[in-house]
């Protein structure tokens, strides 16, 4: 039951006596300065019925303890948890300080270890006492929280003594798993007893719980055992060798003087002595059982086990990793001195079946209908067993006694075994006719479920990474408003719109002759590099870039999305195009050089195409903007004289350019825009925005 998975911190439950504002509390009950009804004595049952919805709720029932003097007469602790009041906004400034993304919390879900870290971290930093103290404290309130939920029988079951819970927990730990399957429990066995205490070895994945730990025995140890504890760290390491385990020793020390007396009682010898048996009778009595030596070696099996395996002697004398996968207890090495300590643990070994190992002496076996129904049966299922490491001090060995788990007799066959082949003591017998279903296949089953579960998690997560590539490409071609309405059901057409007045912009790269550039490669940089720069800058001006032909690139303001600031977007713009790019150094060595149009008015917009949409703009507007464009010359921006009526007066500086002849337009008058006035724009541009662009453009080349 000494588990630290964070499973919700509604399963931190309140303190015996515990102050409540306006109990019982409702689900709108909110936090505010108001009257405070003290409620004393007992609570067990009320927090049994909580349902804890409210996030203030949730902080009173974890809060920190204070010292002070009991006032009711059940009540045995020394210092009392005093569940603190505080407002909403300190709930939320926690829930902020420790990056919880939970409001209402569920037991039966897993949380991220680092939350029960960082909420301890917060409120540690609010309250002003130590991490380790709050920690310990989360520790007792989860004992008190499954004691509300009855598990403290199962605690108490384990034995009469502190010390049988301590050399219990794995196998509590174990049987929690199927109400938890996915709780991943920490390891914990004792390598000294003596009357004073014991040494206890605790060993998990996870960092930072060793203080939730010790909470946790102080609180077992008081409640249920009546047992005052004094720990302390006698080793801890952070970075096994070969694992991402913690491992820590603690001393514990406490009255246990009736555990030792009860052993020796249990160790003292009989009257008179037993006839030595050997170790052939020993093993017909366990006809699934191991020996291993010291290291690691097989040294007998049962005459059930060897007929499972293939009925060969080649089991013999092998390391039992080769022939056996440990499952149960999980994170371990199978090691000699790993099986010592956990002596008291419940094992479980998968019987590893090798074809090869069959069909090496296949030849040898007579055809018999039974072999023959073995051999067929061996491959569809495996062999779980399922029982207890015993050290025989007078072989020097180790014994592993165990039983196979079945679920039924159509598996019992399968596995190649019959009913005569089960242990002739015990229940193994009854439970297979029974169709007992045995926790450890199940077990199996889930694993596997919940293997491809992840496996299912992990294309999702692949999925959604795609998805999010895809819109990217989507958007890079049709403008993201339009894209959600095309993804909502809406047809093509219906995308099509007339805008009143829009502003369109053409920027030809001047000087940019493709024979002078050596290498294919080094024009798609050049070409890669400038362009790169103008997405960049069409993004913070809230300018659409429509598309590029060859040389020529073509942007617009004031569609999809209507903005009355148009054109003073895309003037902005177009100033920025011709300072960043003188600027610029592409790999060719070559430099840029660019002339923009730009002209504003009415015009149409649509998504055109089938296999490749785009976003095009239609009508005289963007015929004109083009021959601007033409008709400028290198490093201007030529406008016409509606873009300059838009925009605002005082802003920017122009020059007349006077009376220009415009092909298919006639004659024009058009003006050159030179800068902004008093460099307005400039100082609106962060300095982290040129940065940004710098890094691009060197990125990009």
């Amino acid at each position: 039951m000494v588990s630290h998975g964070l499973r919700g911190l509604s399963s931190f439950p309140v303190t015996k006596e515990a102050t409540f504002v306006n109990s019982p509390l409702s689900e709108t009950d909110v936090a505010s300065p108001c009257k405070k009804t003290i409620f004393k004595g007992k609570v067990d049952n009320v927090a049994r019925g909580f349902t804890y919805r409210c996030p203030l709720r949730v902080f009173r029932f974890v809060l920190l303890e204070s010292e002070g003097e009991g006032e009711d007469e059940d009540e045995d602790e020394s210092g009392k948890a005093v569940v603190l009041e505080f407002g909403e906004e300190v709930w939320l400034r926690i829930l902020e300080k420790a990056d919880c993304k939970h409001i209402v919390f569920n037991t039966r879900q897993i949380y991220p270890d680092v939350l029960m870290t960082n909420l301890a971290m917060a409120l540690a930093a609010y309250t002003g006492d130590s991490m380790n103290n709050i920690m310990q404290f989360f520790g007792k309130c989860f004992v008190r929280f499954f004691s509300n939920l009855g598990y403290d029988c199962t605690v108490k079951a384990t034995g009469r003594y502190f010390c049988d819970f301590l050399q219990s927990v794995d196998n509590i730990h174990m049987q929690m798993r199927f109400t938890y399957p996915k709780m991943k429990s920490p390891s914990m066995y004792t390598t000294h007893v003596d009357p004073q205490g014991v040494v206890l070895v605790y060993r998990s994945t996870r960092q930072g719980f060793t203080h939730y730990l010790m909470g946790q025995l102080f609180q077992i140890a008081k409640d249920l055992y009546n047992t005052e504890l004094d720990i302390k760290v006698l080793e801890s390491s952070n970075n096994i060798p070969g694992s991402r385990s913690v491992m820590v020793k603690f001393r514990i020390n406490f009255d246990n003087q009736q555990y030792i007396a009860k052993n020796n009682r249990m160790n003292t010898p009989l009257g008179r002595e037993l006839p030595p048996i050997s170790c052939t009778f020993f093993l017909r009595l366990f006809p699934f059982g191991v020996i291993m030596n010291k290291d690691m070696r097989i040294l007998g099996v049962g005459d059930k086990l060897l007929q499972a395996w293939g009925g060969t002697t080649s089991i013999l004398n092998r390391h039992v990793s080769e022939i056996f996968k440990l499952r149960r207890p999980k994170g371990i090495p199978f090691t000699w001195g790993n099986v010592m300590y956990l002596h008291s643990v419940i094992f479980e070994l998968e019987l590893i079946r090798a074809n090869d190992y069959f069909m090496i002496d296949s030849d040898n076996v007579p055809s018999t209908s039974s072999s023959l129904d073995r051999r067929g049966s061996q491959g569809a299922r495996s062999i779980l067993l399922k029982g207890q490491m015993r050290y025989i001090e007078d072989v020097k060995a180790i014994i592993f006694l165990c039983s196979p788990l079945i679920n039924s007799l159509d598996e019992l066959l399968n596995m190649g075994l019959y009913l005569n082949d089960l242990n002739p003591h015990g229940m193994s017998k009854e439970l297979v006719l029974a169709g007992w279903q045995h926790c450890g296949r199940l077990e199996m089953m889930f694993e596997r479920a919940e293997q491809r579960s992840t496996e299912l998690e992990n294309s999702y997560v692949l999925l959604d990474r795609w998805k999010n590539k895809s819109d990217e490409l989507l958007y890079s071609m049709i403008p993201q408003t339009v894209a959600d309405r095309l993804r909502a059901g809406a047809s093509s057409l219906s995308t099509c719109e007339s805008f009143e007045s829009i502003t369109v912009l053409f920027c030809e790269l001047c000087d940019f002759d493709y024979s002078t550039i050596e290498g294919a490669m080094d024009i798609v940089l050049s070409m890669n590099a400038v362009f790169s720069c103008f997405d960049t800058l069409m993004d913070q001006f809230n300018v659409y870039k429509v598309e590029t032909v060859g040389s020529v690139y073509m942007a617009a303001s004031g569609a999809p999305d209507r903005n009355e600031n148009h054109a003073q977007n895309v003037a902005d713009v177009s100033l920025q195009l011709i300072e960043h790019v003188r600027s610029l150094k592409l790999p060719s060595g070559l430099d840029i050089r660019i002339r923009i149009g730009i002209h504003s008015g009415p015009a149409v917009a649509g998504v055109v195409g089938i296999k490749v949409p785009r976003y095009c703009f239609f009508g005289d507007t963007v015929n004109t903007a083009s021959r601007m464009q033409t008709s400028s010359l290198p490093g201007k921006v030529h406008i016409s004289s509606s873009t300059k009526a838009l925009l605002p007066k005082g802003r920017y500086h122009t020059e007349s350019r006077g009376v220009v002849k415009i092909k298919g337009k006639g004659n024009m008058e058009t003006y050159w825009l030179e800068s902004t006035a008093n460099n307005e724009m400039k100082e609106e541009i962060s300095n982290d925005k040129t940065v940004e662009i710098k890094g691009l453009l060197v990125t990009s080349i």
